[in-house]
């Protein structure tokens, strides 16, 4: 049964619960480890002190989200809490997905990946039909064309280049 002051409470309260524990955490564990990430300069004055700034900014944090756990009017987490965490989470999947991306990119080669992943992500939004498929291949393809020849950005070709014939192998790393 909720208390009063759980029932006066203003504002949504899915997820504060967690969010509030899982930012001290996470404050906490870089609070913790300023001493090897920044250093501390001698004769330098205080303020220009490369570990001041991050410290006084972690510490403020720490504070800041320890009062907000603090005054938050319960303790328990409900189901309603878990699946807002959920819906946090489904964002750690396009992530992911970027990271792939990202890591195939230099072995497979800038095209194929983007053949690969523009169709595979339409799927996974929700664009089954032949036609969507169709149009991320035109799309990734107009990207490649677009970064690679118009734009002359200079992505690494893909170490699978490295098998193809001489000729063959330089046109798909300038082009590819």
């Amino acid at each position: 049964m909720p208390t009063e002051r759980e029932r006066r409470f203003v504002g949504l309260r899915r997820g504060q619960l967690i969010f509030a524990l899982a930012f001290v955490a996470l404050t906490l564990l870089m609070l913790s480890m300023i001493t090897s990430e920044t250093r501390w300069v001698d004769k330098t004055r205080l303020f220009a002190q490369p570990r001041f700034w991050p410290a006084v900014a972690l510490g403020g944090m720490a504070l800041m989200g320890g009062l907000h756990l603090y005054r938050l009017p319960w303790r328990r987490i409900t189901r309603y809490d878990v699946w807002e965490t959920q819906k946090w989470l489904m964002v750690v999947e396009y992530a992911l997905w970027f990271m792939a991306y990202v890591l195939l990119v230099p072995i497979l080669g800038y095209l194929p990946v983007t053949l690969i992943f523009a169709p595979a992500l339409s799927w996974r939004v929700g664009y089954r039909s032949p036609r969507m498929i169709g149009f991320s291949l035109v799309f990734a393809v107009s990207v490649v064309i677009l970064f690679k020849s118009l734009l002359a950005v200079k992505i690494p070709g893909g170490a699978i280049y490295d098998y193809l014939p001489g000729a063959l192998r330089s046109f798909f790393i300038v082009n590819f």
